[in-house]
């Protein structure tokens, strides 16, 4: 059965007031239904984060942080998942309405979808793997669990009722500063965090650029955890990086090379425009910056 989206298509012509140079684009897929997925594993605890990063380091965009909450599902056997919490919520709604509904719900905002960013650790054992949609593709990276050289420091605070103490490391290209607490002796995290003698509750790269903090527990959940059971581009975290990085400089390109269609683009008042193809320079940096182009 040939499967239908619905595109949205959004240009952000915010730019700056001397050079006109156009600072974002964005195209926005929104599939009509929900993939099939597998269960990998039973939870037994799950961990809600706020998290946010940069979309614009150079300060020229008022709106200049993209927001999600992300879910931290941990299984009795060692394994974790991470991913976002909106997208589980957008799963759900789609699993219960019907195909009529989907154009009003799109439009009502209701089908926006959060980070494709999933993170799972110990998934093989010993291995991370990260999956994530970019445009119409899907890819899937295994590496080796990361090894983060912790050093715990003496800063002490409270997130949600629990004593915090820090600890700080460097991980490709950013140092990181975590706050965790041994009353969840979990040596979980966010993202690709872990390996402290407790929870991570907090954690933000020096220049502010990538931050989580936890805002919700679930001590005892029953939520399965899940994988998409999709075509995955299977590559290396490199070559992941390169299509992010191609997408990113130039969406409607991207969209078009993959063989989805061609996309025109027009001004408010209807005038092509005609450099809606040109490659852009990205204002922000990606949370790992070993692979920096």
């Amino acid at each position: 059965m040939k499967k239908t989206a619905i595109i949205i298509l959004v240009i952000s012509s915010l730019a700056v007031a001397v050079s006109a140079r156009v600072m974002r684009r964005t195209l926005s897929i929104l599939q009509h239904n929900v993939p099939e997925t597998e269960t990998i594993a039973p939870e037994t605890m799950e961990f809600v984060y706020d998290y946010s990063w940069c979309n614009d380091t150079t300060n020229q965009l008022k709106d200049n942080y993209t927001a999600d909450q992300m879910l931290l599902q941990i299984a009795a056997n060692g394994m974790s998942k991470f991913s976002s919490y909106k997208n589980l919520t957008v799963d759900s709604i789609l699993m219960n309405i019907t195909q009529e509904q989907v154009a009003e719900a799109a439009m009502d905002g209701k089908l926006d979808n959060g980070e494709f960013m999933t993170i799972f650790k110990n998934y093989p054992q010993g291995k991370l793997t990260h999956t994530e949609k970019i445009c119409m593709d899907w890819f899937r990276y295994e590496e080796e669990m990361p090894t983060l050289e912790w050093e715990l420091t003496d800063s002490v605070i409270n997130i949600l009722g629990y004593e915090c103490r820090s600890a700080v490391c460097n991980f490709r290209g950013r140092r990181w500063t975590a706050f965790y607490t041994d009353e969840i002796p979990l040596m979980e995290g966010p993202w690709k965090l872990y390996g402290l003698p407790g929870l991570i509750m907090k954690a933000e790269d020096k220049d502010g650029h990538y931050r989580f903090e936890l805002i919700g527990i679930k001590s005892k959940a029953d939520r399965p955890i899940t994988m998409y059971k999709v075509p995955y581009n299977t590559t290396s975290r490199a070559k992941y990086y390169d299509a992010k990085h191609r997408y990113d400089v130039n969406p409607y390109a991207y969209y078009e090379e993959g063989g989805h269609g061609h996309i025109t683009v027009s001004d408010e008042n209807g005038n092509p425009m005609l450099d809606a193809y040109d490659p852009m320079e990205l204002p922000f940096d990606y949370i790992e910056l070993d692979l920096r182009k």
